[in-house]
C-alpha cells in the first residue's frame, strides 16, 4: 500500500509535448534552449493545477539534461533527469514561499548562490508560492536577482503575481498560464482510465472535467476518488454522487414547476434539497449554470443534454437573463445572511413568479412599437368643414349692474367746498355696453383620428404600470 502513487503524480507531464494548452509557453522555451538565450529569472503566473511546477521542473531538466533530443525534449535518462525527476538533485533546490518567507531564509538563499553546481551546467532555484515571501525578503532577494551568478537560474512559481514587488517582475521573464478546457481534461482523463484498464463512461468524465474548472490535477484527485468510490464501470450518476453534486433532473423539476406557476413547489424542492444535506452556496452556483445552460441553448449551442431543449422553450430570453442576474445578487447575499433555507426558498419563488413578470426590455420594446405606430406628435388634427355655417345662437344677455351708491354725508357748513369737488370714495366709471358673444357652434362627435389617440394613450398607461403591478390585468 505504501507503493501506491496517485494519479496526479504518476502521470505527470515528463516531456514538453505532453503538457497540455501551454503550447505558446513550451514553444518559448524550446526555442531559448535551441538558440541558448537562457534568462536568468522566469515567472509562472496562473491558477492551480495548470503545470507552473511542472513546467520549472521540465525547463530545469531540459537545460541540464546531458542527451538532449533534436526537438528539446529532455531524454529523462542520464544521471541529472532521473535526479530531477525523483526530487534528490543537488543542482534543483526547491523552496516553498509560503514556509520560507522571512528575510533570513533569503540570506540562506543568497549565501548559496556563489557555490557551483554539482552536476549540471545550472544551479536553479524554484520558488513555489513566491507572493506569499515578505517584502523584506523581497527586498532582500533584488541584488542577487539582477545580477545573479552565470550559473544561476531562478524560477518563481504564484498564482497571485499581483502580490509580487512591481520591482521582482520587472526583472523575470513572465509567463501566464492559461486555463485547461473541459474537452482537453477530458481527453486526459480518458487516456488515463484506458491506461489503468478502468472503465469509465465518458458522461462521468464529462462531469469530472466541469467540475474541475480548469484545473487538471484537480481533475486527476477527483477521477482517483471516483476509483474507489465504486465498482466499473462508473456511470454519470456514481460521478454525481461521488462529488456530491445535485443531479440535473433536480433543475429541470423547478424548470415545470416554473412552467405551471406551482409557488408551493418551491417549499418542497428546498426541503428534498436540505433533507440531502446540500450546501447553499452549492445550490446557487449549480442552479446559475443551469441557467447559463439553458440561455446557451437558446443563443443556438448544442444543448447539453436533451432537456436542455425542452427547458429553453419554458423561458424567454429575458426571463433567462433576468434570472442570471437575480442569482449573482443571491450568491453574494447568500455568503452573509444567517436564514440559508428561506433564502434559498425565496429565490425559487423569484424563479417561478418571473414566469408572470413582463420584463423591462420587453415592455420598451412593446411601447417603442407602439410609439412607431402612433401619429407624429406635430401632426396637427383637422377639423371637419361643414357645408354650411352652423345656426347662431344668441344667448340672453344679463342686464347690466347699477353700481350703488352710498348716501351722501352731510356737509358742515364751514366747508367752502361744494360736494362736486370732493373726491368721491367710489369713482364713477362708465358702464360698458354689453357685446354679444360670439355664436357657439352646436357639439359634434369627435374625429376619428382623436379616439384613435385616446385609446393608444390608456394602451401606453396600461403597459407602463406593468412594472408596477408584475402582471398584465386583462
Amino acid at each position: 500500500m505504501n507503493g501506491y502513487e496517485v494519479i496526479a503524480k504518476r502521470f505527470r507531464p515528463q516531456k514538453f509535448s505532453e503538457v497540455f494548452e501551454q503550447d505558446a509557453i513550451v514553444q518559448t522555451l524550446k526555442n531559448a534552449i535551441r538558440l541558448e538565450r537562457i534568462g536568468h529569472a522566469y515567472l509562472f503566473c496562473g491558477t492551480r493545477g495548470t503545470g507552473k511546477t511542472t513546467l520549472a521542473r521540465l525547463f530545469a531538466k531540459a537545460i541540464n539534461c546531458e542527451n538532449l533530443t533534436s526537438d528539446g525534449e529532455p531524454c529523462n535518462e542520464c544521471s541529472s533527469c532521473t535526479e530531477i525527476t525523483s526530487g534528490y538533485s543537488l543542482d534543483v533546490i526547491e523552496i516553498d514561499g509560503a514556509s520560507n518567507r522571512g528575510i533570513d531564509d533569503i540570506r540562506n538563499l543568497n549565501e548559496t548562490v556563489g557555490y557551483a553546481a554539482s552536476n549540471g551546467k545550472y544551479k536553479i532555484y524554484i520558488i513555489d508560492e513566491v507572493h506569499m515571501l515578505t517584502k523584506e525578503a523581497f527586498n532582500a532577494l533584488l541584488k542577487t536577482l539582477e545580477e545573479p551568478p552565470s550559473h544561476v537560474v531562478f524560477f518563481f512559481a504564484t498564482t497571485e503575481p499581483h502580490k509580487v514587488l512591481p520591482t521582482i517582475l520587472s526583472r523575470c521573464q513572465r509567463f501566464d498560464l492559461k486555463r485547461i478546457t473541459p474537452e482537453k481534461i477530458e481527453a486526459k482523463l480518458f487516456s488515463i482510465a484506458s491506461e489503468l484498464n478502468i472503465e469509465v463512461d465518458k458522461g462521468a468524465l464529462k462531469v469530472l472535467a466541469s467540475h474541475a474548472e480548469g484545473s487538471l490535477r484537480d481533475a486527476e484527485s477527483l477521477l482517483d476518488q471516483l476509483i474507489c468510490f465504486e465498482e466499473p464501470p462508473i456511470t454519470r450518476e456514481h460521478a454525481i454522487k461521488a462529488l456530491g453534486l445535485i443531479q440535473t433532473d433536480f433543475f429541470f423539476r423547478l424548470d415545470q414547476a416554473a412552467s405551471k406557476y406551482d409557488l408551493a413547489a418551491a417549499f418542497s424542492l428546498s426541503e428534498a434539497l436540505f433533507k440531502e444535506g446540500a450546501h447553499l452556496q452549492h445550490v446557487l452556483e449549480s442552479l446559475a449554470e443551469h441557467f447559463r445552460a439553458i440561455a446557451r441553448t437558446q443563443m443556438g449551442e448544442s444543448p447539453p443534454l436533451p432537456e436542455y431543449a425542452t427547458s429553453a422553450k419554458i423561458y424567454s430570453k429575458h426571463h433567462v437573463l433576468d434570472i442570471l442576474d437575480y442569482l449573482i445578487e443571491a450568491l453574494e447575499k447568500g455568503q452573509r445572511t444567517p436564514f440559508k433555507r428561506i433564502h434559498l426558498e425565496v429565490t425559487f419563488l423569484h424563479i417561478i413568479r418571473s414566469m408572470k413578470k413582463i420584463p423591462l426590455d420587453s415592455l420598451v420594446e412593446r411601447l417603442e412599437a407602439l410609439k412607431n405606430n402612433a401619429p407624429p406628435k406635430n401632426e396637427k388634427v383637422v377639423e371637419p368643414v361643414l357645408d354650411h355655417a352652423p345656426p347662431e345662437v344668441i344667448e340672453p344677455v344679463a342686464p347690466p349692474i347699477q353700481e350703488k351708491v352710498p348716501p351722501a354725508v352731510p356737509i358742515k357748513e364751514e366747508t367752502p367746498a361744494p360736494i362736486a369737488q370732493e373726491v368721491p370714495i367710489f369713482p364713477e366709471t362708465p358702464t360698458p355696453e354689453p357685446t354679444p358673444k360670439e355664436p357657439i357652434a352646436p357639439k359634434t362627435a369627435l374625429p376619428p383620428s382623436s379616439i384613435q389617440e385616446k385609446i393608444k394613450h390608456e394602451q401606453v398607461m396600461r403597459f407602463a404600470s406593468i412594472e408596477l403591478n408584475g402582471s398584465l390585468k386583462k
